[in-house]
C-alpha cells in the first residue's frame, strides 16, 4: 500500500510538472524577455521597492504595449549575456549595450538609440584631471563592459597604470572609490552622469574620454523579424513624443539618437 501511494504520487507530481510546462509555454509565447544588468542606473535598475525600472524599461514596456507583448526583465551575468542570447534564455540585450564591430558581427543589432562615452571617475580633490594623471596608480572596471574593452584598447593608458581591478558591478567599483580602494572608475558616461548625480558623492567625470560610444540592441544573429519589429515600433515612439518624455523623465531632456 505504501508503495502504491508513493507511485501514485510520483505520477501526480509529473503530471502537475506537465500541465506547468504547458502553461508557462503557452505563456511565455507572448513573452518579450529582455536581458540586462540590473544594476546599471538609469538604464536598468532595481528601485528602492526592489522592482526594476529605468529609461530602457520605459522605452521596453511602451513597446511591449504596443506589440501586443508581455515584457519580461531577466537579470543575467553580464559576462556570460552573448550565451544567454544564444541559447535562447532571452529574446535581446536591452541595456546600456554598447554596439561594437565584433558584436554587430555576431548578434543581429539595432542602430543606435542613445550615444556613450567611456570615462574616468575620479576624487574630487585628487588632483586627477588628465588621463596621464593617472600614472602608477590603480583604476576599477566592470567585468564584461564596453569600458574594459575601452581600456584594453587604449595601449598608452594601460601602460600609464599600476593595476586595473575588475568589479561585477559598477557601483561597486564606485564604493571603492569613495573608501580610496582605488583612484579612478572607467565607466559610461550616462551611468557616471546619473550616479554622481543622485548620490552627491565628490566624484567628477574627466573631460578627456576613453571612446565614444553607441548604444544599440541585440538579438540572436538571423531575428532580423523582431529587431525589425522594435526597432519601427521605437521610430514610431520617438516620431509621436513618446521617446522624449521617457527621455525627459530620467535625463531631464530628450537624449535620443532614434532615426538620426
Amino acid at each position: 500500500m505504501k508503495k502504491l501511494t508513493v507511485v501514485l504520487c510520483v505520477l501526480s507530481a509529473l503530471i502537475g510538472l506537465a500541465l506547468c510546462g504547458c502553461s508557462r509555454s503557452k505563456k511565455d509565447a507572448n513573452a518579450f524577455v529582455l536581458g540586462l544588468d540590473d544594476s546599471f542606473p538609469p538604464l536598468g535598475f532595481r528601485d528602492e521597492d526592489n522592482k526594476i525600472v529605468g529609461y530602457d524599461i520605459d522605452l521596453a514596456a511602451e513597446v511591449c504595449r504596443r506589440l501586443d507583448l508581455t515584457l519580461v526583465c531577466q537579470p543575467i551575468d553580464w559576462k556570460a549575456k552573448e550565451l544567454e542570447l544564444n541559447t535562447g534564455k532571452i529574446d535581446c540585450i536591452w541595456n546600456g549595450f554598447t554596439m561594437t564591430a565584433d558584436r554587430r558581427q555576431s548578434m543581429t543589432c539595432t542602430p543606435a538609440y542613445l550615444n556613450n562615452a567611456q570615462v574616468l571617475v575620479v576624487r574630487a580633490g585628487s588632483g586627477i584631471q588628465t588621463l596621464s594623471d593617472m600614472e602608477g596608480k590603480v583604476v576599477g572596471v566592470q567585468t564584461g563592459s564596453s569600458a574594459q574593452e575601452a581600456i584594453d584598447d587604449t595601449p598608452d593608458f594601460v601602460s600609464l597604470l599600476k593595476g586595473v581591478v575588475e568589479f561585477n558591478e559598477n557601483i561597486t567599483a564606485l564604493n571603492d572609490l569613495g573608501i580610496g580602494n582605488i583612484d579612478g572608475v572607467v565607466m559610461d558616461e550616462v551611468v557616471a552622469n546619473y550616479s554622481i548625480t543622485q548620490t552627491g558623492k565628490p566624484f567628477v567625470i574627466l573631460d578627456e574620454g576613453l571612446a565614444k560610444e553607441e548604444y544599440g540592441i541585440a538579438f540572436k544573429k538571423g531575428n532580423t523579424e523582431l529587431c525589425e519589429k522594435v526597432w519601427n515600433t521605437l521610430l514610431e515612439m520617438e516620431a509621436d513624443g513618446t521617446v522624449g518624455q521617457i527621455s525627459a523623465k530620467w535625463f531631464g531632456a530628450n537624449l535620443s539618437v532614434i532615426g538620426q
